[in-house]
């Protein structure tokens, strides 16, 4: 039995008296513990830092991936989101199956249990692991950036009573502003997605914003930002300009101006 513990504490060197294959799979098990050391501080930081230093081999890879896909559709909410951190390193380095895009588009949008932490579980942030993966799928060529961009905007209109606390709209604004980046985009693809925002917000009862309203304009103010300022992708010290940028911080403007038009 290895002793992750030892692993974590020697820079995550891999054990060299069991095949990696046997490694990964019992790594894989440990990422669905409801324990939040064994999953988050054993299993991913190790699964995480062998993908980055090219440990796994390209058809672990893909068979790594499946698995997390599938994950999307389990009854316990730490399966579900540590899932997207996985598929995130791995369409990181490279490696694409359409069929990964399809779980998580079916999925994120769709996720009600918005909980940052729990005492028990530790870190759940469906939003923001999702995002971390929205981001990733966001600067892979192999997904048209459209279809990403429209996933963010079915999940800033998901109804949902949780407002969002522990940095949920930076990361997913961080996401949004690195697929705005993408060349393929149009002055039309760049800024169609927020429309249903627009409408979801023309469309709401009077009184207090719903839940949903108030995340969607945090994290638009983010995207808002790094459409000023750049956005960097991890590692690059360079930031890169939003493709379209004008005409993405106009109707950036005029959707905020909707709702604080004091402000903006």
């Amino acid at each position: 039995m290895v002793d992750w513990r030892t692993v974590t504490a020697k820079d995550f060197a891999v054990p060299q008296d069991v095949e990696l294959g046997a490694l990964v799979d019992e790594l894989a098990e440990m990422l669905m513990s409801e324990d939040p050391v064994t999953r988050d501080e054993l299993a991913f930081s190790t699964l995480a830092r062998w993908i980055d230093r090219d440990v796994l081999s390209a058809t672990q890879l893909d068979a790594l991936g499946d698995c997390m896909a599938k994950r999307f559709d389990s009854d316990a909410i730490q399966v579900r989101t540590f899932a997207p951190l996985i598929l995130d390193s791995i369409v990181s380095k490279g490696r694409l199956r359409p069929a990964w895009f399809d779980a998580f588009a079916a999925w994120y949008p769709a996720e009600r249990d918005l909980r940052g932490h729990d005492q028990k579980l530790g870190w759940l942030h469906a939003i923001a692991h999702g995002a971390d993966l929205l981001g990733a799928f966001g600067r892979s060529t192999g997904v048209a950036p459209d279809r990403v961009l429209a996933i963010a905007a079915e999940r800033l209109v998901a109804p949902g009573d949780t407002v969002w606390r522990d940095h949920e709209h930076d990361r997913l604004g961080y996401a949004i502003a690195l697929t705005l980046t993408r060349d393929e985009l149009t002055d039309e693809t760049a800024v169609r997605w927020l429309d249903a925002v627009a409408d979801n917000w023309a469309n709401r009862t009077p009184g207090a914003p719903p839940a949903e309203v108030s995340n969607a304009v945090h994290t638009l103010r983010v995207v808002y930002i790094l459409g000023t300022t750049g956005v960097r992708p991890s590692r690059q010290k360079t930031p890169l300009r939003l493709n379209h940028e004008s005409e993405v911080r106009a109707a950036l403007l005029k959707i905020l101006h909707s709702m604080s038009p004091y402000m903006w």
